[in-house]
Protein backbone atom coordinates (compact mmCIF):
# COMPACT_ATOMS: atom_id res chain seq x y z
CA UNK A 1 0.00 0.00 0.00
CA UNK A 2 2.26 2.64 -1.16
CA UNK A 3 3.77 3.03 -4.73
CA UNK A 4 1.04 1.08 -6.49
CA UNK A 5 -2.38 0.96 -5.75
CA UNK A 6 -5.33 -0.84 -7.05
CA UNK A 7 -7.64 1.37 -6.26
CA UNK A 8 -9.13 2.28 -9.79
CA UNK A 9 -9.11 6.05 -9.38
CA UNK A 10 -5.49 6.29 -8.21
CA UNK A 11 -1.91 5.50 -9.03
CA UNK A 12 -0.93 4.61 -5.52
CA UNK A 13 -1.33 5.57 -1.36
CA UNK A 14 0.42 7.21 0.99
CA UNK A 15 -0.19 6.34 4.72
CA UNK A 16 1.36 8.88 7.12
CA UNK A 17 -1.71 8.00 9.51
CA UNK A 18 -2.82 4.48 10.20
CA UNK A 19 -5.81 3.18 11.73
CA UNK A 20 -9.18 5.30 12.43
CA UNK A 21 -12.44 4.84 14.32
CA UNK A 22 -16.22 5.11 13.00
CA UNK A 23 -18.42 8.17 12.90
CA UNK A 24 -21.13 7.34 10.61
CA UNK A 25 -23.04 5.07 8.73
CA UNK A 26 -20.69 4.68 5.80
CA UNK A 27 -17.81 3.25 8.39
CA UNK A 28 -20.06 0.16 9.23
CA UNK A 29 -18.08 -2.47 7.25
CA UNK A 30 -14.91 -0.48 6.90
CA UNK A 31 -12.05 -1.86 4.51
CA UNK A 32 -9.73 -0.38 6.12
CA UNK A 33 -10.30 -1.81 9.70
CA UNK A 34 -11.04 -5.27 8.01
CA UNK A 35 -8.00 -5.29 6.70
CA UNK A 36 -5.88 -3.78 9.70
CA UNK A 37 -7.42 -6.16 11.96
CA UNK A 38 -5.82 -9.37 10.43
CA UNK A 39 -2.32 -7.96 11.45
CA UNK A 40 -3.19 -7.00 15.44
CA UNK A 41 -0.45 -8.61 17.27
CA UNK A 42 1.82 -9.39 14.28
CA UNK A 43 5.20 -8.46 15.61
CA UNK A 44 6.96 -6.41 12.77
CA UNK A 45 3.65 -5.64 10.84
CA UNK A 46 2.78 -2.07 9.69
CA UNK A 47 -0.77 -2.75 11.69
CA UNK A 48 0.76 -4.66 14.39
CA UNK A 49 -1.39 -2.56 16.68
CA UNK A 50 -4.29 -3.04 14.37
CA UNK A 51 -6.79 0.16 13.27
CA UNK A 52 -5.46 2.09 16.56
CA UNK A 53 -5.09 5.50 15.49
CA UNK A 54 -1.31 6.25 15.38
CA UNK A 55 1.50 9.14 13.33
CA UNK A 56 3.58 7.25 10.85
CA UNK A 57 6.42 10.19 10.50
CA UNK A 58 8.79 7.87 9.30
CA UNK A 59 5.97 8.13 5.73
CA UNK A 60 5.92 11.50 6.07
CA UNK A 61 8.14 12.51 3.47
CA UNK A 62 7.37 9.78 0.79
CA UNK A 63 6.37 11.35 -2.20
CA UNK A 64 9.15 13.63 -2.04
CA UNK A 65 11.64 10.54 -2.79
CA UNK A 66 8.84 9.33 -5.94
CA UNK A 67 10.38 10.95 -8.77
CA UNK A 68 7.59 9.90 -11.29
CA UNK A 69 4.72 11.42 -10.84
CA UNK A 70 1.59 9.74 -9.61
CA UNK A 71 -1.92 10.08 -8.68
CA UNK A 72 -1.85 9.68 -4.57
CA UNK A 73 -4.68 8.64 -2.21
CA UNK A 74 -3.52 10.15 0.84
CA UNK A 75 -4.50 8.30 3.81
CA UNK A 76 -6.07 5.46 2.30
CA UNK A 77 -5.76 3.38 5.83
CA UNK A 78 -6.90 6.68 7.85
CA UNK A 79 -8.61 10.13 7.56
CA UNK A 80 -6.39 12.87 8.10
CA UNK A 81 -8.48 14.90 9.58
CA UNK A 82 -9.43 12.64 12.54
CA UNK A 83 -10.06 14.86 15.87
CA UNK A 84 -6.82 12.71 17.12
CA UNK A 85 -4.44 13.84 14.34
CA UNK A 86 -2.53 16.92 15.38
CA UNK A 87 -2.95 20.36 13.31
CA UNK A 88 0.66 20.39 13.31
CA UNK A 89 1.03 17.24 12.02
CA UNK A 90 -1.70 17.99 9.50
CA UNK A 91 0.30 20.76 8.28
CA UNK A 92 3.89 18.81 7.96
CA UNK A 93 1.53 16.37 5.26
CA UNK A 94 0.22 19.32 3.54
CA UNK A 95 4.26 21.02 3.28
CA UNK A 96 5.03 17.53 2.00
CA UNK A 97 2.00 17.83 -0.54
CA UNK A 98 3.15 21.39 -1.83
CA UNK A 99 6.92 20.87 -2.02
CA UNK A 100 6.16 17.90 -3.99
CA UNK A 101 4.24 19.17 -6.73
CA UNK A 102 4.69 16.88 -9.35
CA UNK A 103 2.14 14.25 -7.72
CA UNK A 104 -1.56 14.62 -7.41
CA UNK A 105 -2.81 14.17 -4.64
CA UNK A 106 -6.57 13.03 -3.18
CA UNK A 107 -7.27 13.49 0.01
CA UNK A 108 -10.83 12.18 1.84
CA UNK A 109 -12.51 12.97 4.61
CA UNK A 110 -15.52 12.52 6.88
CA UNK A 111 -14.44 15.08 8.85
CA UNK A 112 -15.15 17.87 6.55
CA UNK A 113 -15.78 20.64 9.42
CA UNK A 114 -12.47 20.22 10.69
CA UNK A 115 -10.71 20.36 7.11
CA UNK A 116 -12.66 23.33 6.00
CA UNK A 117 -11.89 25.19 9.01
CA UNK A 118 -7.77 24.25 8.24
CA UNK A 119 -8.17 25.20 4.63
CA UNK A 120 -9.23 28.55 5.76
CA UNK A 121 -6.15 29.13 8.64
CA UNK A 122 -2.85 27.19 8.55
CA UNK A 123 -3.74 25.15 5.78
CA UNK A 124 -4.52 27.78 3.29
CA UNK A 125 -1.17 27.46 1.40
CA UNK A 126 -1.81 24.40 0.44
CA UNK A 127 -5.92 24.66 -0.53
CA UNK A 128 -5.14 26.91 -3.93
CA UNK A 129 -2.94 24.53 -4.92
CA UNK A 130 -4.31 22.81 -8.26
CA UNK A 131 -2.35 19.45 -7.87
CA UNK A 132 -3.94 18.86 -4.47
CA UNK A 133 -7.72 17.93 -4.57
CA UNK A 134 -9.66 18.18 -1.05
CA UNK A 135 -12.75 15.56 -1.41
CA UNK A 136 -15.31 14.31 1.37
CA UNK A 137 -17.36 10.84 1.64
CA UNK A 138 -21.28 10.86 0.99
CA UNK A 139 -22.82 7.91 1.76
CA UNK A 140 -26.70 9.29 2.13
CA UNK A 141 -28.40 12.58 2.92
CA UNK A 142 -28.14 12.66 6.55
CA UNK A 143 -24.39 12.42 7.01
CA UNK A 144 -22.73 13.15 3.69
CA UNK A 145 -24.66 16.61 2.28
CA UNK A 146 -23.47 18.35 5.51
CA UNK A 147 -20.14 17.35 4.81
CA UNK A 148 -20.57 18.62 0.72
CA UNK A 149 -21.66 22.15 2.16
CA UNK A 150 -18.68 22.18 4.09
CA UNK A 151 -16.63 21.54 1.35
CA UNK A 152 -17.97 24.41 -1.29
CA UNK A 153 -17.68 26.25 2.00
CA UNK A 154 -14.09 26.13 1.95
CA UNK A 155 -11.69 28.06 -0.69
CA UNK A 156 -10.15 24.79 -1.62
CA UNK A 157 -9.58 25.30 -5.56
CA UNK A 158 -10.32 21.76 -6.36
CA UNK A 159 -12.86 19.58 -4.42
CA UNK A 160 -14.17 15.94 -5.06
CA UNK A 161 -17.19 13.66 -3.78
CA UNK A 162 -16.57 10.30 -2.89
CA UNK A 163 -20.09 8.98 -2.69
CA UNK A 164 -19.16 5.61 -1.43
CA UNK A 165 -20.50 3.19 -0.48
CA UNK A 166 -23.87 4.67 -2.07
CA UNK A 167 -26.99 3.55 0.32
CA UNK A 168 -29.80 5.51 -0.54
CA UNK A 169 -30.67 8.01 -3.42
CA UNK A 170 -29.55 11.57 -2.47
CA UNK A 171 -32.37 13.49 -4.53
CA UNK A 172 -30.78 16.61 -6.36
CA UNK A 173 -27.63 17.52 -5.64
CA UNK A 174 -25.75 20.89 -4.86
CA UNK A 175 -23.61 20.77 -7.41
CA UNK A 176 -21.87 24.25 -7.29
CA UNK A 177 -18.12 24.57 -7.22
CA UNK A 178 -17.60 20.70 -7.12
CA UNK A 179 -14.69 19.39 -9.74
CA UNK A 180 -15.06 15.59 -9.92
CA UNK A 181 -18.08 12.87 -8.45
CA UNK A 182 -16.90 9.06 -7.99
CA UNK A 183 -19.81 6.71 -6.85
CA UNK A 184 -19.60 3.06 -5.51
CA UNK A 185 -21.45 0.62 -3.91
CA UNK A 186 -20.41 -1.57 -0.45
CA UNK A 187 -18.45 -4.81 -1.00
CA UNK A 188 -17.23 -7.54 0.92
CA UNK A 189 -19.70 -9.49 3.76
CA UNK A 190 -22.67 -7.60 4.77
CA UNK A 191 -22.06 -5.14 1.30
CA UNK A 192 -25.54 -2.85 1.56
CA UNK A 193 -27.61 -2.50 -1.79
CA UNK A 194 -27.16 -0.14 -4.29
CA UNK A 195 -29.55 0.50 -6.93
CA UNK A 196 -29.37 1.46 -10.34
CA UNK A 197 -31.83 4.68 -9.91
CA UNK A 198 -29.80 5.99 -7.81
CA UNK A 199 -26.58 5.80 -9.71
CA UNK A 200 -27.90 7.20 -12.88
CA UNK A 201 -29.63 9.86 -10.80
CA UNK A 202 -25.87 11.30 -9.84
CA UNK A 203 -24.58 10.61 -13.53
CA UNK A 204 -26.96 12.60 -15.05
CA UNK A 205 -26.62 15.20 -12.49
CA UNK A 206 -23.08 15.35 -13.20
CA UNK A 207 -23.65 15.35 -17.03
CA UNK A 208 -25.80 17.95 -16.93
CA UNK A 209 -23.45 20.49 -14.69
CA UNK A 210 -20.73 18.96 -16.95
CA UNK A 211 -18.55 17.62 -13.79
CA UNK A 212 -16.59 14.19 -14.56
CA UNK A 213 -17.95 11.39 -13.27
CA UNK A 214 -16.63 7.76 -12.37
CA UNK A 215 -18.29 4.51 -11.45
CA UNK A 216 -16.25 2.41 -9.25
CA UNK A 217 -18.35 -0.84 -8.57
CA UNK A 218 -21.62 -2.66 -8.01
CA UNK A 219 -19.85 -3.66 -5.00
CA UNK A 220 -21.83 -6.71 -3.42
CA UNK A 221 -20.33 -9.90 -1.98
CA UNK A 222 -18.99 -10.65 -5.16
CA UNK A 223 -17.78 -7.30 -6.70
CA UNK A 224 -15.52 -8.69 -9.65
CA UNK A 225 -18.35 -10.08 -10.88
CA UNK A 226 -20.70 -7.44 -10.64
CA UNK A 227 -18.18 -5.50 -12.81
CA UNK A 228 -18.48 -1.39 -13.02
CA UNK A 229 -20.50 -0.71 -16.10
CA UNK A 230 -23.47 1.46 -16.10
CA UNK A 231 -25.70 1.29 -18.81
CA UNK A 232 -23.59 -0.88 -21.21
CA UNK A 233 -20.21 1.59 -20.49
CA UNK A 234 -17.59 2.68 -18.17
CA UNK A 235 -17.21 5.57 -16.55
CA UNK A 236 -14.13 7.06 -15.79
CA UNK A 237 -14.27 10.73 -15.63
CA UNK A 238 -11.51 12.63 -13.72
CA UNK A 239 -10.66 16.59 -13.72
CA UNK A 240 -7.87 18.01 -15.88
CA UNK A 241 -4.43 16.60 -13.83
CA UNK A 242 -1.57 19.64 -13.35
CA UNK A 243 1.43 18.89 -15.01
CA UNK A 244 4.47 20.14 -12.75
CA UNK A 245 8.38 19.68 -13.54
CA UNK A 246 9.94 16.92 -11.24
CA UNK A 247 12.30 18.42 -8.60
CA UNK A 248 15.50 17.11 -8.82
CA UNK A 249 16.04 13.97 -6.31
CA UNK A 250 18.61 15.89 -4.14
CA UNK A 251 16.56 19.25 -3.69
CA UNK A 252 13.55 16.51 -2.97
CA UNK A 253 15.50 15.16 -0.04
CA UNK A 254 16.56 18.12 1.37
CA UNK A 255 13.14 19.85 2.00
CA UNK A 256 12.44 15.98 3.32
CA UNK A 257 15.15 16.50 5.74
CA UNK A 258 13.79 20.10 6.50
CA UNK A 259 10.38 18.91 6.86
CA UNK A 260 10.98 16.15 9.03
CA UNK A 261 13.30 18.15 10.94
CA UNK A 262 10.41 21.14 11.27
CA UNK A 263 8.05 18.69 12.46
CA UNK A 264 10.47 17.16 15.18
CA UNK A 265 11.11 20.28 16.51
CA UNK A 266 7.35 21.51 16.59
CA UNK A 267 6.73 17.98 18.57
CA UNK A 268 9.56 18.92 21.27
CA UNK A 269 7.73 22.31 21.44
CA UNK A 270 4.26 20.00 22.54
CA UNK A 271 6.11 17.45 24.55
CA UNK A 272 5.57 19.94 27.96
CA UNK A 273 1.82 20.39 27.23
CA UNK A 274 1.28 17.06 26.21
CA UNK A 275 3.17 15.49 29.34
Amino acid sequence: MAEHSTIEWTDATWNPVRGCTKISPGCKHCYAEVFAERFRGVAGHPYEQGFDLRLVPEKLAEPLRWQTPKMIFVNSMSDLFHDGVPDHYIEAVATVMVKANWHTYQILTKRSARMASLLHGRLRFAAKSGHIWWGVSVENREYGLPRVRDLCDSPARVRFLSIEPLLEGLGRLSLSGIHWVIVGGESGNGARPLKKEWVTSIRDQCDNARIPFFFKQWGGVRKKRAGRMLDGKTYDGFPARVSNPVSPAATALGWAREIREKYDSSLAELLPVLA
